[in-house]
């Protein structure tokens, strides 16, 4: 009897440590105010991990510096699988060529643990600009070099570099008129005040829709599933393609199993209608890949930047 009782004794003592990393909190950070995209996208996973982890898990929001405080938050996280990050995919592949001191190194201090989505960019027209299609816009803005700006959401974003790189490709010296956020961005889009918008296609979708302003194409490989009657850039007879993604990452070091059956319980997660439906609504993509798929993909992210925002001059600092 006594052998029994030490053998359960032995047996409880050498779980209970596992029990009790399950039972702790799952924190997904995100580098935004509650109510955006990332935020929202976080949440939405956090309902379904919660069901398939069996553990509780809170989304962490940590604002500020696009997104860095909440990486570097992370960076410095212990590697146990109850701390990782959300991150769109700019504060990856973008800021590591703006910023000196960016705080973290994009490749090795995080692990990879699941791509969430992916989506590319619309290219906008208001009534700024002519009727007609992008070739058109883009050779009344050559014709008008003046009225050649485009607005974005933000200075060194992804839309920033895609609209110069537009530019480049057509022949158009492009202005870039950076905005505090797409929202404005798109209401003078429709005011008029600037001819040209490059951003996610969720802020001029609806205004698209109700004939106020015109996608005249997107910026990815393919056609948007919410658009497709619009043209690639490619299609349009522009040699240009830029997308991006949101990520989930962990602290680096992390257990290869930890990261897993968190990218397994993502996938399942992802594979919701309702889930689908949510993301699609942002004008994204709900699109998983593995730990390392994401890795390739981001460091092919990494390098593709590299050379069109060093030969733009552009500096964060």
């Amino acid at each position: 009897m006594k052998r029994r009782h030490f053998a359960a004794l032995t047996v409880a003592s050498l779980t209970a440590p596992a029990l009790l990393a399950q039972e702790r909190t799952l924190k997904i950070l995100v580098g935004f105010p509650p109510g955006g995209s990332v935020d929202v996208i976080a949440r939405l996973l956090a309902e379904k991990l919660r069901v398939s982890l069996q553990q509780n898990v809170i989304i962490d929001n940590k604002p500020g510096a696009g997104g860095r405080v909440a990486l570097g938050e992370v960076k410095r996280a212990t590697p146990d699988g109850h701390t990782l990050v959300l991150s769109p995919s700019g504060a990856l592949v973008i800021q590591p060529w703006l910023y000196s001191n960016l705080g973290y190194d994009p490749i090795k201090d995080f692990t990879p643990v699941a791509r969430v989505t992916t989506f590319d960019f619309a290219v906008t027209a208001g009534p700024g600009a002519p009727a007609g299609d992008l070739k058109s816009v883009l050779a009344w803005m050559k014709a008008n070099p003046g009225k050649a700006n485009y607005a974005t959401s933000g200075a060194g974003t992804v839309p920033h570099f895609a609209g110069q790189l537009l530019g480049q490709a057509a022949g158009v010296p492009m202005a870039h008129v950076p905005y505090r956020g797409g929202a404005p961005a798109a209401q003078d889009l429709i005011g008029g005040q600037v001819p040209l918008m490059v951003d996610t296609a969720s802020e001029t979708l609806e205004h698209h829709k109700a004939g106020r302003v015109r996608i005249l194409a997107v910026t990815g490989e393919q056609r948007s599933r919410a658009l497709p009657d619009v043209p690639t850039l490619r299609e349009a007879g522009i040699d240009v393609a830029a997308d991006a993604f949101f990520g989930l990452y962990g602290p680096p070091g992390m257990p290869a199993e930890l990261v897993a059956r968190l990218d397994r319980a993502v996938a399942d997660a992802l594979r919701a209608p309702e889930v689908q439906e949510r993301i699609a609504g942002f004008g994204l993509v709900a699109s998983h890949a593995s730990g390392a798929e994401l890795a390739r993909t981001q460091a092919a992210h990494l390098k593709r930047w590299e050379a069109p925002i060093k030969a733009s001059g552009f500096k964060a600092e």
